[in-house]
């Protein structure tokens, strides 16, 4: 069984300006911003990766490295919803019959077997298991109140993912009121453990000043905890603030890092800010074809903003072979959700009809056939 994972807490929205230079950090993270949402994380016994298909291949398969602006104040916000519960803790020992058929699907079996692990003495891991499995339903009725119950003995006996779960509940409202006070003591709670979504989710608290202060010194320090968890949006929030200097000083080097250790996870927006910085040489060796590849990946995952910048990558031709249909092309998929473009229309405009009609169509079949890939 895969859990839900994090992913590209913060989108940004950019402007596509006229076609030049990528400039700066194009998805910035805006201090105080008030559109982000806490989504849960712990330690799923199976992460589930984020993918992209690959579109049908119009004409040359390769696309170039392009030209591309960004002049655009950012606005992050959040692409996906809080978890409706918190994920299974990770197993313990060298043979754990009960996670394995949890993993394995077999609740019922995952069930009995963590019972038999509790009655047999103090186990939180076994608990906490059990609270997971009434919290979602599995192999078991849905039963919240149950899962709290499970949750707290699991927590009374020091498990942070228990702590974690616990306050998802409250934040979320999962058979209770949304109680984001108590949400956020749990969190504690469950960071001084070393959770590191714990961390990043009282990061996001005080960034916020959501039920706090605000306090930008505090989420850096939660984002870093996060970070060196190896959380990609901890990863990637946290470079955010060290370019910017928010909560913390200044730190170009340590941005990139933090900025490149997400993207090597697959976050998509950490891809995207990354290849801006490589295509440009800002913080690292110049190289527009791996800033290309980056945003193709991207692009891939079905981020708009990538689409539109790899449009314009391969109308132009730098870092990678000239391919204007192509171009066209991924310039429909961005423009679907909403990312416009007046330069990329005259790219369209500018093909015959039958290499518009080629465009057209990769652009519908990679819709049809991707609905869950494409993100705004």
């Amino acid at each position: 069984m895969r859990l839900p994972v994090v992913r590209d807490i913060f989108r940004a929205e950019t402007r596509p300006q006229s076609p030049g230079l990528f400039r700066g950090r194009s998805l910035a993270l805006r201090a105080g911003a008030t559109a982000l949402l806490l989504v849960g994380l712990a330690a799923p016994l199976c992460a589930q990766p984020q993918t992209g298909q690959k579109p049908p291949a119009t004409g040359a398969a390769s696309a170039k490295s392009g030209n591309g602006a960004n002049g655009a104040k950012p606005a992050p916000a959040p692409a996906a919803p809080p978890a409706a519960a918190a994920p299974a803790p990770t197993p313990s020992g060298p043979v754990d019959v009960a996670f394995g058929a949890y993993q394995a699907g077999n609740y019922l079996t995952a069930y009995k077997e963590a019972m038999k692990r509790v009655e047999a003495g103090n186990d939180p891991a076994a608990m906490t298991l059990l609270g997971e499995l009434f919290a979602r339903g599995y192999g078991v009725p849905y039963d919240p109140a149950k899962a709290t119950q499970w949750y707290e003995r699991a927590a009374k006996a020091g498990s942070g993912n228990a702590m974690f779960a616990l306050g998802m509940m409250n934040l979320t409202g999962q058979g209770k009121a949304v109680d984001e006070t108590a949400a956020q003591k749990w969190f504690e709670q469950s960071a001084k453990t070393g959770n590191p979504a714990a961390a990043y989710n009282l990061g996001l608290i005080y960034l916020q000043g959501r039920g706090v202060t605000q306090d930008f010194t505090k989420a850096a320090t939660y984002f870093k905890q996060g970070a060196d968890g190896g959380v990609a949006d901890a990863q990637y929030a946290l470079s955010v603030l060290l370019n910017a200097g928010n909560g913390v000083p200044v730190d170009k080097a340590a941005a990139i890092k933090y900025l490149t250790a997400a993207a090597q996870q697959d976050h998509v927006t950490a891809e995207v800010e990354l290849a801006i910085a490589t295509f440009n040489g800002n913080g690292v060796p110049k190289d527009e074809a791996a800033g290309a590849a980056l945003f193709r990946k991207a692009a891939l995952a079905g981020n708009a903003i990538a689409q539109n910048r790899y449009a314009r990558v391969l109308s132009v031709g730098r870092g990678a072979p000239q391919n204007k249909v192509a171009a066209a092309a991924w310039h429909m998929l961005a423009k679907a959700q909403g990312l416009g473009d007046p330069y990329l229309d005259g790219v369209v405009e500018s093909l015959s009809p039958e290499d518009r009609k080629k465009a057209e169509d990769v652009a519908r079949k990679w819709i049809a056939l991707t609905p869950n890939a494409v993100q705004p």
